[in-house]
């Protein structure tokens, strides 16, 4: 597993994110559309506030939109936390290959995004914690 350093920009958001929620973050990722913030087990309620006034509160202050994820220390867990509010009909691991299966067309589309952005994301993501190969949508 690789170390994860962190710029500035991501230091601050951080910062910012821990003292709007009071809560425990374990990570945070900053791509083109969205800044993901992965909170520690548990966190999850805390940190997107009553009626998800932290989630709004925050993607005014950073003027982006952002996604908060509860870690799990389950990879089948994790991929479930990462994807709600899209419910999986299964998630298989076999051998590094993790395969999703979705309910619908609509929300295999979703997770694949255009042109696979959301899935390469997705993907990345989840490499950081876990030893994995890739991820398939079916």
């Amino acid at each position: 597993m690789n170390k994860i350093v962190y710029d500035e920009t991501a230091m601050k958001f951080m910062v910012l994110f821990e003292t709007m929620t009071k809560t425990n973050l374990k990570d945070c990722i900053i791509n083109d559309e969205i800044i993901f913030f992965i909170v520690e087990e548990n966190q999850i309620a805390k940190a997107i506030g009553k009626q998800g006034s932290n989630i709004r509160n925050l993607q005014k202050a950073l003027k982006r939109r952002i996604k908060i994820v509860e870690y799990s220390n389950d990879l089948i867990k994790f991929i479930n936390n990462f994807i709600y509010p899209i419910k999986a009909k299964e998630v298989i691991n076999e051998e590094g290959v993790i395969k999703i299966m979705t309910p619908d067309i609509e929300s295999r589309g979703i997770l694949i995004g255009k042109s696979a952005t959301n899935l390469r994301s997705f993907e990345s993501i989840v490499k950081r914690y876990f030893q994995i190969t890739e991820i398939k949508i079916y």
